[in-house]
């Protein structure tokens, strides 16, 4: 077709379909077909929106550290349990429903924080027990050597949370799942002795008062959904004590009203796969809990943890008063959180005594 004539037949077209659109039969068609187009994309949007905000699903980490240790011919020696464990919680972070979400900039993604205030609850955690494996439970004492494998997952469960690009976060993240890997089929090759497990009461101790420290922050943050007078306890108990600056004696607390639900979700996260470590620390610190008597109280701090896991019925988070009209869905996880935390305290001491 010569070129005078495609440009013709193409300006024809053009006119054609303008007076299409001045007509009035038309462009009705036109509009309506529009606000189907948006309509059905709007709610295919909020379908994937409620799917990808489902967190993923409990699992019992004696089952999965069997069905680990048969998949790929490992014997089950100590340690195993809590290192698949730790491994399940992170593989679980970046391949639930829509993957990780924390990093994302497209749509539906970068409207939803919830789903992000739960992952990064749940990268704490990952964060605070490779810190301790690699300082604490892998090693036999404090002159003692850094084990290869986790001195290199321990910081790269650190890096950047919501790094887009170069590199990705998920990336970062999956490398050191890898070197968590490496060092769990190290520690069941009986043929040598590098990669260790130490189920000593002190190493236990030493993760519970973290996680402890991680409970208290998380019910003050919690109980400050209302708003709260507190008397500065900062110096209490040390006459010696002294701080870098003067503080009030008394000071309000309270979480913006639009921050509310992120601690919510963030508390969420948090105790999921807090709940999933103490299992894990069940089976193979039993010996050691048995021994000092402590294993009920393991297991009531887990109860507590668990109850804070139940199913929001409510399509947003309530945020009424103490003794209000509407419930406090803040207030409900702190009073959980709080036992938890009293209990985990009165634990670490029990393991802490000769």
């Amino acid at each position: 077709m010569p070129a005078n004539s495609f440009i013709q037949r193409s300006r024809q077209l053009w006119w054609n379909a303008i007076d299409s659109i001045r007509d009035p039969d038309s462009r009705r068609q036109i509009s309506k077909a529009l606000m189907v187009a948006i309509t059905i994309i709007v709610f295919a949007l909020i379908v994937i929106m409620i799917w990808w905000s489902s967190p993923p699903r409990a699992f019992e980490p004696d089952n999965i550290a069997l069905e680990m240790a048969a998949e790929k011919q490992h014997d089950l020696v100590t340690g195993y349990t809590s290192t698949a464990t730790l491994i399940t919680v992170a593989k679980s972070l970046l391949d639930k429903p829509g993957g990780y979400l924390t990093n994302d900039v497209m749509p539906p993604s970068v409207w939803m924080d919830n789903m992000p205030n739960w992952e990064f609850g749940v990268l704490v955690q990952i964060r605070d027990y490779s810190r301790a494996l690699r300082n604490d439970i892998s090693r036999s004492q404090s002159q003692s050597a850094e084990d290869k494998d986790l001195i290199i997952a321990e910081p790269q469960f650190n890096f950047n949370s919501d790094s887009w690009l170069f590199p990705p976060t998920e990336s970062e993240y999956r490398d050191g799942i890898k070197a968590l890997e490496s060092y769990l089929s190290r520690l069941a090759d009986e043929q040598q002795g590098e990669a260790q497990f130490y189920a000593r009461a002190d190493n236990l101790a030493a993760w519970l008062g973290v996680a402890e420290k991680r409970l208290g922050s998380l019910s003050q943050r919690l109980s400050a959904s209302v708003g709260q007078a507190r008397i500065n306890t900062d110096l209490a108990g040390d006459p010696n004590a002294h701080q870098s600056t003067v503080t009030q004696n008394e000071k309000i607390t309270k979480t913006p009203w639009l921050e509310i639900d992120d601690v919510f979700y963030e508390s969420r996260g948090s105790i999921w796969a807090m709940i999933h470590l103490l299992k894990a620390a069940e089976h193979d610190f039993s010996d050691i809990l048995q021994k000092k008597n402590a294993l009920i109280s393991l297991r009531q701090i887990i109860r507590e943890l668990e109850a804070t896991q139940a199913t929001v019925w409510s399509p947003i988070i309530l945020n009424g008063s103490g003794f209000g009209l509407f419930a406090n869905h803040s207030l409900v996880m702190a009073s959980y959180v709080s036992r938890a935390n009293a209990a985990m305290i009165d634990l670490r001491r029990l393991l802490e005594q000769g």
